[in-house]
């Protein structure tokens, strides 16, 4: 039986996502998301607009998409509840947010250079993702009360890295999806995946068939 319900949340699970990005004075910004889906080479992500993210986004044009898997969780964790803003933002006041200037070193860990943007790629994350910004759009555009106030941002990916250790077996361009652990996020809790629990038919259709003209694009 199916109940009509008006959950406060809509987060059936997603993965998180650590954005790095530049702020005004060239430090660093680190904020955990997990509003986020991918198409070929290009990556969708709804953000706040208070956020500081946010604004180094609409500044500079880049950023940096690292995925955390479930060995990173307590780096996330530690992330929860911060902010690169400010004074912090009166919707995040009452959230029990607090502003810290170094998100790196609260979480622990490591910024590395990346190589086709400013922004750092986070050296434990197993994939890190550099990205430009492609499009932005204001969520609730028809309410002037509420225009602005999130943000839905199209990135395209410039560059991906991939730890070795999720590799496929002899090939550089597949991730094994046994042994890739991803963290995810289903309303506010961390978990990970399972076993793989049925054979799947679109897994029969080679990966190259999803070829994006982005691919190319990136290696000019």
């Amino acid at each position: 039986m199916h109940r009509i319900s008006e959950p406060e949340i809509l987060y059936f699970g997603t993965p998180v996502v650590l954005i790095s990005t530049c702020n005004e004075d060239n430090s660093y910004n680190l904020a955990p998301i997990s509003s986020v889906f991918w198409l070929g080479w290009r990556a969708v992500i709804g953000i706040a607009g208070s956020s500081q993210t946010t604004k180094n986004l609409l500044r500079t044009g880049q950023c940096v998409l690292n995925l955390p898997s479930v060995n990173e969780v307590a780096a996330v964790n530690r992330l929860a509840r911060t902010t690169g803003t400010d004074p912090v933002p009166k919707g995040k006041l009452s959230k029990g947010y607090r502003f810290e200037a170094d998100k790196f070193d609260i979480a622990g860990l490591t910024p590395i250079e990346s190589a086709l943007v400013l922004p750092p790629r986070v050296k434990e994350c197993p994939v890190q993702m550099e990205t430009t910004v492609a499009a932005v759009h204001s969520l609730n555009a028809e309410d002037p009360l509420r225009k602005n106030n999130i943000y839905t941002v199209e990135l395209l990916i410039k560059r991906v890295y991939l730890d070795d250790r999720i590799l496929m077996d002899g090939n550089v361009n597949r991730v094994d999806p046994d042994k890739w652990k991803p963290l995810i996020m289903s309303f506010q809790q961390f978990y990970g995946l399972g076993a793989r629990v049925h054979e799947s038919t679109l897994s029969k259709i080679e990966e190259t068939e999803y070829h994006s003209i982005d691919m190319d694009n990136a290696r000019l």
